[in-house]
């Protein structure tokens, strides 16, 4: 049986192709100018899905590259510091071995040089202070002013884990370093054998044993610039995979987020020319009526 088609189902018929073409060309003109293949979830729920994934995993790896920012600038400060005290320790091992040399010493050079030995704990002391941005690098997750008592040496910091930065999910790594392990504290600190090295020098005594003690508070500044610098190269490492990681999301999100501009303007194109053709399609059959029958 052959249905009836009135002038109303085809009004409606074509109402309903020109509303789909409209929605397809206004779909278009918004990708064209967002460059986002969907608006809203319901637009592509599959691919929405995918793109809050990616989302969520970028988060997760942007935190992890400021913890990794924020954990070089410790461990940078920590070896600069180091390295400073290193300098320091090596000069005064050599003013020790200068002022073992009694006999040929007199008593204003003796001076001089317990004098510079009074100055280079001074600025010891001050490495073993460093902060930064306000917290003291050598004293763990204390919150003392400084690591170091400038008066009595006594070590100020919480001894436990230290300061640590999540690096990965399954990774952390300590940024900061124990100040009592690499200087020393209280009257067995580096800047206490130093003054009384000093001491002794304007006393008159025989410093040649104390080459010793400088030798070993040396070491111990020294090792603790090679462990700062085994966490400075992990902490490298993971930057530099985290950096990939991020890269590889990106082109993730992209596409699946992003469209191919070329692509959708020539699909732009063809859609307003189907319009336009449905729009002359339509004219010409709505204008179909009774009287012209009857022409």
């Amino acid at each position: 049986m052959i249905g009836r088609i009135t002038s109303t189902t085809m009004t409606q018929q074509s109402l309903r192709t020109l509303q789909t073409n409209l929605a397809d060309r206004e779909r278009l003109q918004n990708q064209a100018a967002s460059q986002r293949a969907f608006r809203s979830p319901s637009e592509d729920p599959a691919a929405a899905a995918t793109t809050i994934g990616v989302h969520g995993e970028q988060s997760r790896v942007a935190q992890f590259a400021r913890n990794l920012n924020d954990g070089m600038a410790w461990v940078t400060t920590v070896d600069t510091a180091l390295g400073a005290s290193t300098d320091l320790l090596n000069r005064a091992r050599d003013l020790v071995a200068q002022g073992a040399n009694s006999g040929a010493l007199s008593p204003t050079a003796r001076e001089s040089i317990a004098q510079e030995l009074e100055t280079i704990s001074k600025e010891l002391l001050s490495q073993a202070n460093t902060t930064l941005l306000g917290r003291n690098v050598f004293a763990g997750t204390s919150d003392a002013g400084a690591a170091f008592d400038p008066a009595t040496f006594a070590f100020n910091g919480a001894p436990g884990e230290g300061v640590q930065r999540r690096i990965s999910d399954n990774e952390t790594v300590r940024v900061d370093y124990d100040g009592a392990q690499a200087f020393g504290q209280g009257a067995n600190s580096a800047f206490a054998l130093l003054n009384d090295i000093a001491a002794e020098l304007r006393g008159g005594a025989d410093i040649g044993a104390r080459l010793n003690d400088v030798d070993a508070r040396l070491k111990d500044v020294v090792s603790a610039r090679g462990a700062t610098g085994a966490r400075q190269v992990q902490l490298e490492r993971a930057t530099a995979q985290n950096l990939s990681v991020s890269i590889d999301l990106e082109a993730r999100r992209t596409e699946v987020e992003n469209v191919d501009t070329l692509e959708v303007l020539v699909n732009l194109e063809s859609a307003e020319l189907v319009f336009q053709s449905a729009l002359q399609v339509t004219a010409r059959s709505l204008q179909t009526n009774l009287m012209e029958f009857l022409r």
